[in-house]
């Protein structure tokens, strides 16, 4: 599909973020009075839409193009969404989900029936959010819908095989996009970390080991992707976050992107690519040489959110120079390599050290892209 030259001038932004942002102190007891019967629902809604003016300011003072929510009304980045479908219901499993030396706090996801899009409530968080960008772009980010193939527990007579699930998923998905379109949205991100399964090659021998076919199931991914977004009007840019995990500045996993180079730099329908390279699990560059479109946009999540210490300037410009001999330098942008916040509990940094980081982004890009 071919973009608008003014859609791409537009975004991604040379400097730009992946958009979840710390919960503040005043809307973390909000929401705690809220779970205690303390305040009403209305209450922590007011909390949350005057957390999210102030959020949207400081952005704009940062120096941000683009403006999120946030993700303040969310507890974590994908549950929240997902449970916005038809079929799909939040459920308390046994366990949380294992991170590098920490359990998550225990929240799952049941598919109880076909999932379908019949309306869905964050079209309201958008709403609100578009009335405050003003020349700013409104960005939303949603997960993407591998998120419910690999996070969910289906019961039994839901689907026949994967491939029915991917024909539903991808017609919620269309719905909810257009939902978005319609309400002024121009700027969707994908956030999708199940990816980074694909990228490990324990992960890999596990999935073999339970009878599935990496190769196979990387495939049906991708074609989950491309055919939820196969619609999007011309002037809808959508980009994809690929995350390796961000629970509390803990990942979930390690690997190199040349393990699914194939589809993610020459299978993936987007317009551009939020990539984590902010330490060695990432793996190099070398990847990237595998991108063959000249209209594909990789943003260098070289700026790490998961802890306050400043990256030394001068040695993220040579990584943006080193990156630039695989892809060309004006389709490359520059981020912080996750949100702050992908779930309300938060990165192990400050809020004074979180805008520090976005403006150091903001600060680096300038200089790189004059």
């Amino acid at each position: 599909m071919t973009k608008s030259v003014h859609t791409q001038v537009r975004a991604p932004f040379r400097a730009d973020h992946v958009g979840s942002f710390l919960r503040p102190e005043r809307l973390k007891q909000a929401r705690s009075q809220k779970e205690n019967g303390e305040i009403t629902a209305e209450q922590l809604r007011q909390i949350e839409d005057e957390e999210i003016v102030k959020l949207v300011e400081k952005q704009k003072e940062a120096g941000l193009q683009a403006v999120t929510d946030g993700e303040l009304r969310r507890s974590w980045w994908h549950f929240d969404f997902l449970e916005g479908f038809d079929g799909v219901e939040g459920y308390t499993p046994e366990k949380g989900l294992q991170f590098t030396g920490v359990e998550t706090r225990k929240r799952g996801l049941k598919v109880t029936d076909k999932v379908r899009f019949n309306g869905h409530y964050m079209i309201e968080h958008f709403k609100f959010l578009k009335s405050l960008a003003g020349d700013a772009v409104a960005k939303f980010a949603i997960p993407s819908p591998n998120m419910l193939y690999f996070r969910g527990e289906f019961e039994e007579g839901t689907y026949q095989n994967d491939e029915e699930l991917v024909d539903d998923l991808a017609a919620a998905y269309q719905g909810v996009i257009q939902a978005l379109y319609d309400e002024g949205c121009r700027y969707l991100q994908i956030d999708d970390t199940s990816w980074a399964i694909f990228f490990s090659e324990e992960r890999r021998k596990s999935m073999i080991e339970n009878g599935k076919d990496p190769e196979k199931i990387a495939a049906l991914c991708a074609r989950a992707v491309n055919e939820s977004i196969a619609n999007r009007p011309d002037d809808l840019l959508v980009t994809m976050h690929i995350c390796r995990g961000n629970y509390k500045s803990t990942y979930m996993t390690s690997g190199s992107y040349e393990a699914l180079s194939d589809i993610i730099f020459g299978g993936l329908d987007v317009d551009g690519l939020f990539l984590e390279f902010d330490d060695e699990r990432s793996g190099s560059f070398e990847p990237l040489r595998k991108i063959n479109r000249n209209d594909l946009y990789v943003v260098l999540g070289l700026i790490t959110s998961k802890f306050g210490e400043l990256e030394d300037p001068e040695e993220v410009k040579a990584r943006i120079d080193e990156a630039s001999k695989y892809v060309p330098l004006e389709q490359l942008c520059l981020s912080p390599q996750c949100g702050f916040a992908s779930t309300e509990d938060g990165n192990k940094l400050t809020e004074e050290q979180q805008w520090q980081k976005v403006r150091h982004v903001v600060d680096i890009a300038e200089d790189v892209w004059k």
